[in-house]
């Protein structure tokens, strides 16, 4: 699968790489055989960069990913994980459906973006994942956090890359306005960006895609079918986590339709939509099974005529300069 460069270190990456929240109960249990064996599916279809964070079940994604990893040269594959959400034992039981993981309850997250917070947050995911290092360290979800990511979690982050403890920094987020003041106003290497760039929601391609490009920024690119409506539209599809609204709905059925007149899947456009800008280094699938695994390597591996693109473009179903062949 082919690889390219995030911005202007020497990290490399997949153009299909592996989300891991699945992997950690996301909404319902898996087993570990079932995680494992995903895993092991990933590496099969030549997909060599898996993404983690604490957040995803308590740390469990990052205990599977590491254990079905080890079996594996540590330089033939990239990890990225996260920083921000620490993790703090608690003992008060129950389960963790409130934060949508089908996990015990036995940790509480805490904001903290400070630099000993990352740095510990970080020695907890090294020792989850079993590796004295990862690839790459993304701040996670800074939304109401922005002036402590800006003035301690970033220059944290810096000074990790710096000491060479990782390759490459980055922030991720669901919204393109801080992502993109992170590309402008420092020095990341990556950014990641889920639901942003899709069919059906373009907004990152306003300012965070053109300044990635001006300032030699990768993009790594999440959420590719909004939670779902763009993997299987139908009613009661959810769309960035709840329920999709008619409009929308209506809007995703006549590009499966559209997809399916020209030979293609809606899944596939999808993906393929999200690779064509050329900011986009990578494109983040999550999986919880190896079944899931190889649906998303078809797809991101299927045609897609130039046909349809230039129908979404003149029915308005993609704006005029959109993934023009």
């Amino acid at each position: 699968m082919n690889r390219r460069r995030l911005g202007r270190g020497r990290v490399e990456v997949t153009a299909l790489a592996f989300g891991t929240s699945g992997i950690g109960n996301l909404y319902t249990e898996v087993d570990e055989e079932t995680a494992y064996d995903a895993v092991r599916a990933a590496w099969q279809r030549g997909i060599r960069t898996f993404d983690t964070a604490p957040h995803y079940g308590l740390g469990l994604a990052e205990r599977r990913l590491g254990a079905a990893l080890r079996e594996h040269p540590r330089d033939r594959y990239t990890v990225s994980t996260k920083v921000g959400r620490r993790l703090e034992p608690d003992g008060s039981g129950g389960d963790d459906l409130a934060n949508g993981f089908a996990v015990p309850a036995t940790h509480r997250r805490v904001w903290d973006f400070s630099a000993d917070g990352v740095r510990r947050t970080l020695e907890a995911s090294l020792d989850r994942l079993g590796l004295d290092r990862v690839d790459v360290v993304y701040l996670h979800d800074p939304d109401d956090h922005a002036e402590q990511a800006f003035r301690e979690g970033y220059p944290a982050l810096e000074r990790l890359r710096a000491e060479g403890v990782v390759g490459a920094i980055g922030a991720g987020m669901n919204q393109t306005a801080m992502l993109t003041r992170f590309i402008r106003d420092t020095d990341v290497d990556v950014v990641l960006c889920a639901g942003r760039h899709t069919l059906l929601d373009g907004s990152a391609r306003t300012e965070l895609l053109p300044a990635a490009l001006e300032h030699g920024t990768s993009v790594v690119v999440g959420g590719a079918f909004n939670s779902g409506l763009l993997a299987d539209p139908r009613p009661g599809s959810t769309y960035n986590y709840v329920p999709a609204p008619a409009a929308l709905l209506e809007r995703a059925l006549r590009l499966k339709e559209a997809a399916e007149r020209h030979g293609a899947t809606l899944r596939a456009a999808a993906l393929a939509h999200c690779a064509a800008h050329p900011a986009v280094a990578s494109v983040l699938v999550g999986a919880r099974s190896a079944t899931e695994v190889h649906d998303c390597a078809d797809q991101f591996t299927a045609d897609v005529p130039d046909s349809l693109w230039r129908e979404l473009r003149a029915t308005g179903l993609l704006p005029p300069d959109e993934n023009r062949p």
